[in-house]
């Protein structure tokens, strides 16, 4: 596809709720050298300043913890995303844990703020809990609302104070557009974790999503040619590939793995599928956490995702 890459890292891990994530992308990269590949050397790299100083401090409000970090690194990213994308440059985003991934689309909405924005989320989990509805607090299960602009007050479960309801306003206007994304313009690929009020949300706005059982009673072709069918009136696309779709048997070296994922192989062929529509703008992996892994097995299998992935956009 002759596409010009950059990779921006993002060492974050400040929203997820154990540790290690930071470590990802130097996980990967150790794999790669296993490997003996040259991608690192390759591909033009640039690391975003972190928060991670505040997994030292107390976390703020108990529903949106350590929200004022997260808020840094949106600003953060969403500016090199957008610098990338309007340096006609195809942006890979390395991340730590998801809850950045509300940067890179805020990033994306500002390069192309008249454009139709459609996101296809590979992840376990669906992401779109607010501080008034999170069972944890941990912002990695929140990208997607601040970008749909989403509270879900409906299904409310917590008292939020003040300043984080704020805070939480401030996230989802980052870039002056709110929202990034809308409901129609949103596909899951091997979703099967969710809380209640999620999957009122879903039902509620007839999400679609592909499970694990789809991606293996249809195969990744028929999966990848649907996703793109149903974000055929966008103008740009996004795909973020969080780890922990992919089953917990091979996914141990992630924070939240769960059970019935797909494989490291389907992953790879849908990640390649996807990203050869020339709609596709960036593509983002994250949730790799090498703490929890033996023999950096994670970060090997995503390393290998990752090649592919590049070698379909530069050749």
């Amino acid at each position: 596809m002759l596409k010009k890459v950059k990779f921006i890292e993002v060492k974050s891990e400040i929203g997820a709720g154990t540790r290690g994530a930071s470590l990802g992308i130097d996980a990967i990269k150790i794999a790669s050298l296993d490997h003996g590949s040259t991608l690192f050397k390759r591909i033009p790299s640039v690391e975003i300043p972190n928060e991670n100083h505040l997994l030292f401090e107390t976390v703020g409000s108990s529903y949106a913890k350590r929200i004022k970090g997260v808020l840094n690194m949106y600003e953060r990213i969403s500016k090199e995303v957008a610098a990338t994308l309007k340096s006609n440059e195809f942006p890979i985003v390395l991340a730590g844990d998801h809850s950045t991934a509300g940067g890179t689309l805020s990033g994306i909405k500002i390069a192309f703020p008249k454009q139709r924005l459609g996101a296809i989320w590979i992840d376990a989990h669906a992401d779109m809990h607010s501080p008034f509805t999170t069972p944890t607090g941990n912002m990695h299960g929140m990208p997607l609302a601040t970008a749909l602009a989403e509270d879900n007050t409906i299904n409310k479960i917590n008292k939020v104070d003040k300043e984080t309801a704020e805070l939480w306003n401030k996230l989802k206007k980052v870039g002056n557009i709110s929202p990034k994304i809308n409901y129609r313009d949103l596909v899951f690929i091997a979703l099967r974790d969710m809380e209640p009020e999620e999957k009122y949300l879903l039902k509620k706005h007839n999400v679609k999503v592909f499970t694990t059982a789809d991606v293996r009673r249809n195969g990744v072709e028929k999966i990848a040619r649907d996703t793109l069918a149903h974000l055929n009136a966008c103008n740009q696309i996004y795909v973020s590939f969080d780890v922990d779709s992919m089953d917990s048997s091979i996914s141990k070296g992630t924070g939240t793995p769960v059970r019935n994922g797909i494989t490291e192989r389907e992953a790879g062929s849908l990640c390649v599928r996807l990203i050869q529509n020339g709609k596709v703008c960036c593509f983002e992996i994250c949730e790799v956490n090498p703490t929890l892994d033996k023999e950096n097995l994670m970060a090997e299998n995503t390393f290998e995702i990752l090649q592919k992935v590049v070698s379909q956009l530069t050749n």
